[in-house]
């Protein structure tokens, strides 16, 4: 019913679109999504959580303004004069997090990268169903689809590089405020991680793709929210499980399908890591969530990360891409369709949610009362999948190498 309630929404708004001149419809269609956000999101404290930072990503978008944004932070820097030994699994995963460093400028850049040889492909060319563009009236020659699948591919990656600097400075800021000593030990080494993907994704689009998206808009809603929010365990089920989940899942997928050497070893190394930083935050959270809150936070909690979930599965609409290439040509309505439509956008929603639904079921966050919401929304299918806890980065390459040579 809920589904069909904003399915007649979306009409209403696009017949109220349609009516406007052609340079103003984009600019309202982004208004009217934008309330659709806000109206889908059902728990009142969970809109509070992310109204502020809605207004300032999907409204005013600071993101797309071209200079630095400036976000609050609100914590407590918890200090322990005892330096006690509290976690050993967190004490294993900081061993295995010192062992596993490696350095950016060791990957081979050497490498000469075209973006644009077919025989090299950033993306297969079953990435984007080209058919899909002629039931609107746009039919791409040989050269566009190349170069399509190429701006496809670097705003992917320019999404990671703003992904990774958000979870530098979260990293930053959960190191701080984490209440046990073995996971502010291991909070510093995912510091470095972070610095260090900030570094080879900024690199690789500067001097392999020669160019970089703005970030989106959803995903800079998620991360405001995320520096914004003064309690630690939200930082860590934001950036840890969430954003991080969806990381590992778009990583997994591009390295899956890429057939650039250079790219496919970043990732390679880039996934040794977000494997070690989700089973961090399950680690952390675990314990936390099932015993420490109480039913009322804990509800809180479980609302918190389905409703970003959705924002996740439903919101990252490629818009950048489509305000160069497709702006006057298709309305943001089809366009969303067509994005929803598209193989390798499917398989990077099926392979993030692989990643993140069984992450909260570890730590606590699918209760019964729940789980009918995932199940409305058809991601129930991932519920009995594995969690960080048992999916080492090498059992994950060893699965992605096996299913890519398949």
């Amino acid at each position: 019913m809920e589904n069909a309630k904003n399915s007649n929404r979306l009409s209403v708004s696009e017949r109220l679109v349609n009516l406007l001149p052609q340079r103003m419809r984009s600019q309202i269609d982004s208004y009217f999504e934008a309330l659709d956000v806000f109206m889908q999101v059902r728990d009142p404290k969970v809109l509070r959580a992310l109204g502020p930072a809605g207004l300032r990503g999907l409204l005013f978008r600071r993101g797309k303004q071209g200079v630095p944004t400036h976000m609050p932070a609100s914590h407590n820097a918890h200090f322990d004069w005892n330096y006690p030994s509290d976690q050993p699994e967190m004490a294993e995963l900081y061993r295995r997090a010192k062992l596993g460093q490696w350095d950016g400028d060791q990957l081979p850049w050497q490498i000469d990268v075209d973006p644009l040889n077919p025989e090299v492909p950033l993306l297969p060319e079953g990435f984007i169903d080209f058919s899909l563009f002629e039931e609107y009236g746009v039919r791409l020659n040989r050269e566009e689809q190349v170069k399509l699948r190429y701006c496809f591919c670097t705003w992917m990656l320019s999404q990671f590089l703003h992904g990774e600097q958000g979870a530098l400075y979260a990293a930053a800021q959960v190191t701080e405020a984490v209440q046990f000593f073995d996971g502010k030990l291991y909070g510093a080494t995912q510091v470095m991680d972070e610095g260090r993907h900030v570094e080879v994704f900024n690199r690789y689009l500067d001097e392999k793709l020669g160019r970089m998206y703005h970030i989106n808009d959803n995903l800079y809603v998620i991360i405001d929210s995320l520096m914004t929010d003064s309690r630690w365990d939200m930082k860590f089920l934001g950036m840890q499980i969430m954003v991080e989940g969806l990381a590992l899942g778009a990583f997994c997928t591009l390295y899956q399908q890429t057939r650039e050497p250079l790219l496919h070893e970043l990732l390679r190394m880039v996934i040794q890591d977000e494997a070690r930083h989700v089973h961090y935050g399950v680690l952390a959270l675990r314990e936390h969530f099932t015993s420490q809150l109480s039913d009322a936070e804990r509800r809180e909690r479980e609302d918190w990360a389905f409703e970003v979930s959705l924002l996740m599965r439903n919101r990252f609409m490629v818009y950048e891409v489509f305000d160069e290439w497709f702006e006057g040509r298709i309305s943001r309505a089809n366009w969303r369709r067509l994005v929803n439509r598209q193989p390798g956008m499917n398989r990077f929603r099926q392979v993030m949610f692989s990643r993140l639904v069984p992450n909260l079921r570890e730590i606590g966050l699918m209760s019964p009362r729940i789980l009918p919401h995932y199940e409305q929304a058809g991601l129930m299918q991932f519920f009995g999948g594995a969690s960080a806890m048992e999916l080492t980065a090498e059992r994950l390459l060893d699965e992605l190498d096996t299913a890519k040579a398949a």
